[in-house]
């Protein structure tokens, strides 16, 4: 992998891949990536269908757990002293560090208060008056309280997919996370829903680290700090997003970027 010049000195790595292979039983899917994700900063991941975005963005809350036959090898380590792949560490805590964002909105069958609420009842919170102040809080870094505060009884399934998918970020956001993991949030919205996950996004970097995998290099320029080219599971080239753009050092990323792969 080739890293485009930056000055280390000012990026402060929130996490870290350390010789990362990860296998689909016994396809092997990422092969030896090293890459750190700048704390408060978005990293996109780009590249074309099946190069390992999503398998890689799933890696940092180990979400591949979840499915028998998958195996890590290597590490990711946040804070520069937690492994997080170590079989010390609970997965459950992982999770609660390090939330994530799907492709297509996923609100639970419940109302606007209780799908925001959800992930502190797991946690044990039972004070009302906290997570009253948390719903809150949460529902404003989503930029949806001022549409929602009067309706929070209602089904989540009642507001429209840009509300539900902004509900899904604040859901993600009410534990206090860590990092965000975001896959394609904005792939089954329309232009004006994107514009205002962007611009969400684009802010959220003041309050925790943003991962993000995205299929539109047009999206990745606009908002994103840092930017990963990916390609058949390995990471070939990573640094600045517009040195990636405009002065890319390896020749598969400047294809990629002009269109002649992918």
């Amino acid at each position: 992998m080739e890293n485009q010049t930056f000055d280390p000195t000012t990026v402060i790595p929130k996490a870290e891949a350390a010789d990362l292979n990860f296998y689909y039983s016994s396809f092997h899917a990422l092969k030896q990536i090293n890459m750190i994700v700048p704390e408060k900063k978005v990293t996109s991941l780009i590249g074309p269908s099946g190069c390992g975005k999503t398998t890689l963005l799933r890696c940092f809350n180990r979400m591949h757990d979840l499915y028998p036959g998958n195996r890590y090898e290597g590490s990711i380590w946040i804070d520069s002293d937690t492994n997080i792949l170590s079989r010390k560490v609970d997965p459950i805590e992982v999770r609660m560090r390090i939330s994530m964002v799907f492709q297509k909105p996923n609100p639970f069958p419940k109302s606007i208060y209780e799908n925001i609420a959800y992930g502190l009842r797991v946690r044990g919170e039972k004070n009302r008056r906290l997570i009253d102040e948390k719903i809150e809080s949460s529902l404003k870094d989503a930029a949806l309280w001022n549409e929602v505060k009067d309706r929070l009884n209602e089904s989540a399934y009642d507001l429209s997919g840009g509300q539900q998918q902004r509900l899904c970020i604040a859901r993600a956001l009410v534990a206090d996370p860590e990092i965000v993991l975001f896959d394609e949030p904005t792939s089954a919205l329309d232009p004006i829903a994107t514009a205002s996950i962007e611009e969400l996004i684009a802010r959220l970097k003041e309050k925790v680290t943003i991962l993000i995998v995205t299929h539109s290099m047009q999206q990745a320029a606009r908002f994103s700090d840092y930017t990963a080219f990916m390609y058949l599971g390995e990471l070939v080239e990573f640094g600045r997003t517009k040195d990636i753009f405009e002065q890319p050092i390896r020749k598969e990323t400047e294809d990629y970027i002009s269109g002649r792969i992918g």
